[in-house]
């Protein structure tokens, strides 16, 4: 069982741990050791998260959401394999967190009438700038 929250927690047949060779930091070691974790998460197919949490989770995850709908996190940041899976777990944690804060509805404003004529008398100043760069008559 992962925790997320006191309410959430996500069970261990959601989640697949895959472990390959890493390109990260190591010299040697990582040409023998497979230290780097591929951390699956079956989001689309998991029964404890709502549907508008996995909506936000697939837009929060971008490139990581797979058309068959899992969350895979690839981290390859130590010469440790067990300190890349912590890490792993921790990001899918986070990422999950992020999706379970709903977004503030934004309340469409209109501009004060003091701001509306403040700007068109900026334009109008402006335009009158301008106006006056044309070319000289040599009329007099």
């Amino acid at each position: 069982m992962l925790r997320i929250t006191d309410t959430l927690s996500i069970a261990d047949w959601e989640i697949s741990e895959n472990f390959v060779r890493s390109s990260g930091p190591g010299g040697q070691n990582v040409n023998k050791v497979s230290t780097a974790v591929e951390l699956r998460f079956e989001a689309e197919r998991s029964p404890h998260l709502p549907a508008p949490v996995k909506a936000r989770l697939k837009r929060i995850a971008g490139r990581k959401w797979t058309l068959e709908g899992a969350l895979v996190i690839q981290v390859e940041d130590t010469r440790s394999q067990a300190r890349n899976r912590e890490i792993a777990r921790e990001r899918l944690v986070e990422m999950i967190r992020a999706a379970l804060v709903t977004p503030k509805r934004r309340i469409a404003t209109k501009p004060t009438l003091g701001s509306q004529r403040r700007r068109i008398a900026a334009k109008q100043a402006r335009g009158d700038v301008k106006s006056l760069r044309g070319k000289v008559d040599d009329d007099e």
